[in-house]
C-alpha cells in the first residue's frame, strides 16, 4: 500500500514538474513577445518624435495662429475656403534636393490650387485665414526665417499672393545697394521676410494666401557654396484689434 502511495506521489510530482516547465516556457515566450512590443512601441514613438522635430526645425513652411485668438475670436486656418474644423497650425510639404530655377519659369496658376502643390524645384502652398467668430477684427501677419544653413537665404525668393495680389521678396543685395531686380520688395530684416496688416476683417471673411519659395538661379549669390543648405520659414498671425 505504501509503495502504491509512493508511486502515485512520484507520478504527481513528475506531472507537476512538467506543468511547471511548460508554464515557465510559456512565461518566457510571453515576456519575449511583450518585450518586442515595448521595443516596437518605443520605435514608433521615436520615429513620430523625429518627424515632428524635423518638421519643426527643418520643415519648409509652417503657418500658425495664436491659439488664444482661435479659441476666443474664432480665427482659424484652412487649406480650402470651405472649412469643417478649426486649425491653428498648417504645414506645407517639403521639397527635397531643390535646385535653382528662374522665377520666370514658374507656372502661371500657382494661386489657383489649394493646399500643397509643389513643383520639382519650388514650394507652393495655398491656405485661407478665416474669421469664424462674431467680431470684426484687425490682424497682423509676419513671415520669419526660423532656420537657415549654408546662407541659402541669400538667393531665396518668396512670392506671397494675398487675395490674388502678388509680391516677390528677396534679401537685400550683398553689396547693400537695395533690392534685387526681380524682387518687388526686400526682406524686412535679416530674419523677417515680410509683414502685413489687415483691418476690418469681418465675421465669415476669408483671406486667401499663396506662398511660393524657390532658389533664384539668376541671383549672383546663387553659387555652389549654397549646396546642401536648408531653410525653414514660418508665418504667424495674431489679432491686434477687435471691434
Amino acid at each position: 500500500m505504501a509503495d502504491n502511495n509512493n508511486n502515485n506521489t512520484k507520478v504527481i510530482d513528475v506531472l507537476t514538474l512538467r506543468r511547471t516547465a511548460k508554464e515557465a516556457k510559456r512565461h518566457v515566450v510571453v515576456m519575449r513577445v511583450l518585450g518586442l512590443l515595448v521595443i516596437l512601441l518605443i520605435a514608433i514613438i521615436a520615429i513620430a518624435y523625429a518627424i515632428s522635430y524635423f518638421y519643426d526645425k527643418y520643415g519648409s513652411f509652417t503657418v500658425k495662429i495664436n491659439k488664444y485668438d482661435m479659441m476666443r475670436q474664432g480665427l482659424t486656418l484652412s487649406e480650402t475656403p470651405e472649412f469643417d474644423k478649426t486649425n491653428s497650425v498648417l504645414n506645407a510639404n517639403i521639397v527635397y534636393d531643390m535646385t535653382n530655377i528662374s522665377g520666370d519659369d514658374l507656372p502661371d496658376n500657382l494661386d489657383m490650387i489649394n493646399g500643397s502643390h509643389n513643383g520639382e524645384s519650388y514650394i507652393a502652398y495655398t491656405f485661407y485665414l478665416i474669421n469664424g467668430g462674431d467680431d470684426t477684427i484687425s490682424y497682423e501677419g509676419e513671415m520669419s526665417i526660423e532656420n537657415v544653413t549654408n546662407n541659402i537665404d541669400e538667393a531665396i525668393r518668396v512670392a506671397v499672393y494675398v487675395n490674388g495680389e502678388k509680391t516677390v521678396y528677396g534679401k537685400t543685395k550683398s553689396d547693400g545697394t537695395g533690392k534685387e531686380s526681380d524682387c518687388d520688395s526686400e526682406f524686412t530684416s535679416a530674419t523677417v521676410v515680410m509683414k502685413n496688416k489687415r483691418e476690418k476683417f469681418e465675421p465669415k471673411a476669408k483671406d486667401k494666401y499663396t506662398v511660393v519659395i524657390w532658389l533664384e538661379g539668376n541671383d549672383p549669390d546663387c553659387t555652389d557654396e549654397l549646396i546642401g543648405g536648408t531653410l525653414k520659414l514660418g508665418m504667424d498671425f495674431k489679432i491686434v484689434e477687435t471691434t
